[in-house]
């Protein structure tokens, strides 16, 4: 097997993109927090939510975790989707 095949299908790939995500969210946070500006955690945060528990998912049917692990993270996501839309439709 090459490397980018071992990096699938051990998770490694998807453990990368998480910690993005996670970096990202701590900056836009901070940066809220610090400057009191910019995109306030409460809008974006749900959607981060969302698309992290994808990853989850996708990890966990890489790893073989059995099918119960990524249907509760796809319910999370749904949700986290779901209060996602709820919030933006009020606005």
């Amino acid at each position: 097997m090459s490397m980018m095949s071992d990096l699938f299908a051990s998770g490694v790939i998807v453990d990368a993109v998480l910690i993005v995500l996670a970096l990202e969210a701590f900056a836009v946070v901070g940066y809220w927090l610090w400057k009191k500006r910019g995109i306030a955690p409460a809008d974006f945060l749900p959607g981060m939510f969302s698309g992290a528990l994808m990853l989850l998912a996708l990890r966990a049917v890489l790893t073989g975790a059995g099918w119960f692990v990524p249907t509760l993270c796809l319910m999370a996501a749904g949700l986290a989707h779901l209060i996602d839309v709820l919030r933006r439709w009020r606005n």
